[in-house]
């Protein structure tokens, strides 16, 4: 809302001016104002800067709809694998589920790592043994996986797959006293945020 607003009084404005105001970087406001062009709230034109979308200039707009969603409401149904399983029960559970990305998840079932179609085909260029390693070798492992929670807005997920660059969130229950460890309960795509917007944008 702050970016909204500063484009509101100050527009058209540059995205350095807007970090400028803000007093951050304009790395850090990056995916945000991409989030906020490609619900309609702002827009922006080459050498000039970012001026008020349609979206900000209609209180009505259906695209206020998205802003109240949460995770929850349009995750779908995660595709895990153990860590044990081998390079090539992932390509086959990849191409067999038609998805990006795969949660690995420990004997508890905790996750513990990501697999995306570039890490499997990095690994598999070239290298004959690699469909008899161990998933969890190409695997990109905590703390470096980006998940949401399920109570997380719908544009948070959005601003966050732009920012670190990904295709796809794991959506993971919180740790509790009675549970120790992140469980998967679903996943966030970029195919899942341009149905929703398609969705939106013809009233369905």
């Amino acid at each position: 809302m702050e970016i909204i607003d500063l484009v509101g009084k100050h527009a058209p404005i540059t995205g350095e001016r807007i970090a400028e105001l803000l007093g951050i970087s304009r790395p850090t406001i990056r995916s945000d104002l991409a989030v906020l062009v490609m619900l309609g709230h702002i827009d922006a034109k080459p050498k000039v800067g970012y001026f008020l979308g349609k979206a900000a200039l209609e209180v009505n707009s259906p695209f206020k709809h998205i802003e109240a969603m949460k995770v929850k409401e349009v995750m779908g149904i995660p595709v895990v694998l153990r860590e044990t399983v081998t390079v090539s029960d992932a390509v086959v559970t990849l191409f067999l589920e038609n998805v990006g990305s795969l949660m690995i998840v420990n004997q508890q079932g905790a996750l513990v790592g990501i697999v995306s179609r570039k890490d499997l085909l990095k690994v598999t260029l070239g290298q004959s043994a690699a469909n008899t390693m161990p998933v969890s070798l190409v695997m990109t492992r905590h703390p470096n996986i980006v998940t949401v929670h399920p109570e997380d807005s719908v544009l948070e997920a959005a601003r966050k797959m732009i920012h670190h660059q990904v295709d796809g969130l794991p959506v993971v229950k919180p740790a509790t006293p009675d549970q120790e460890y992140e469980e998967v309960i679903g996943r966030i795509t970029k195919t899942t945020m341009t149905k929703l917007l398609l969705e939106v944008a013809l009233g369905i």
